[in-house]
């Protein structure tokens, strides 16, 4: 018999996850079994797998023969460099026991995927800042776009500013050229895009605020703010609207588009929101290649 208190992190967690997560990755049949049969119990009572975990609650673990080889340790993808880790402390704007804030750089995924084995939670986890907590992401920006990115140290937190991201609480501000001109110098995108869940095609609405820093006929900077938070929502909407963000090798008009890797000029520039009546507002400036192509196209930042 093993007993375990449930930790703050896993409270609201369900019983089936906290259960992987802490004690054996099996399969759900198997978990689902024992608690049938009273082998996994919750404050002494029988519970079903959807069960919500309050903090303190005891589960109380019988007739399981516990080998050392069978609860498996989590085994990370990417290894950083040494050179990646002590680069890693220059990108934090803010760094407290609940949460991270950073300056992500271009070329580097938020999480690893099957195209990308490099990613920077897998980074942060070894870093001086992350070496009492775990990163949690609360939100993503792509691959090669730069700045503003919010780590959660905590479950709580991560579940907090998951919260404030769905009911629109926290405010982004972003950076951008473009090709081409907007027909008006403010105003609001409205347009439906398109994503796949699975084989089904689903249609979402996507809201983006935006002003035209500077313009000079062939590009143009703005200032965007966007309402909803679809995937690739900036970079699908402008070029929905004719004028895609300049080195956007995936949402772009040019046919014979070069084939040299260019960088794609959105910056996530400020994020805003508040907790228990705190008011945050944090800035990353854009890098030195985004300003370079700036002064390249004739166009004054700010």
């Amino acid at each position: 018999m093993r007993k375990f208190l449930v930790e703050e992190d896993f409270i609201n967690t369900r019983l089936d996850r906290w259960f992987k997560k802490k004690v054996y990755d099996v399969p759900q049949s198997f978990i689902e079994k024992n608690l049938r049969s009273g082998n996994i119990k919750v404050n002494k009572k029988k519970n079903k797998s959807s069960y919500r975990l309050q903090k303190n609650d005891q589960i109380i673990i019988s007739d399981f023969k516990f080998a050392q080889s069978t609860n498996k340790k989590k085994k990370y993808n990417y290894k950083p460099t040494k050179k990646e880790l002590s680069f890693s402390s220059n990108i934090f704007i803010e760094n407290n026991e609940n949460f991270a804030v950073i300056n992500k750089p271009a070329g580097i995924a938020v999480q690893s995927g099957t195209k990308s084995k490099r990613n920077l939670l897998d980074i942060l986890r070894r870093t001086k800042e992350f070496s009492e907590s775990t990163p949690y992401t609360v939100h993503r920006i792509d691959k090669e776009t730069t700045g503003v990115l919010i780590v959660a140290k905590n479950k709580k937190y991560a579940q907090l500013f998951t919260s404030l991201f769905r009911i629109r609480k926290i405010h982004k501000t972003y950076l951008g050229v473009i090709v081409g001109e907007l027909q008006n110098k403010k105003g609001v995108l409205i347009d439906d895009l398109y994503n796949y869940e699975g084989n089904e095609k689903v249609k979402v609405k996507a809201i983006t605020h935006f002003k035209v820093l500077d313009t000079n006929n062939n590009y143009s900077f703005l200032r965007l703010n966007p309402e909803t938070g679809r995937k690739h929502q900036i970079r699908k909407q402008l070029l929905i609207h004719g004028c895609p963000i300049l080195g956007d090798s995936k949402y772009r008009i040019e046919t014979n588009y070069p084939k040299k890797k260019e960088t794609l000029m959105l910056h996530a520039y400020k994020i805003n929101f508040s907790i228990a009546n705190t008011k945050y507002s944090f800035y990353a400036d854009p890098p030195i290649t985004f300003k370079k192509i700036l002064k390249e196209k004739y166009l004054k930042i700010f």
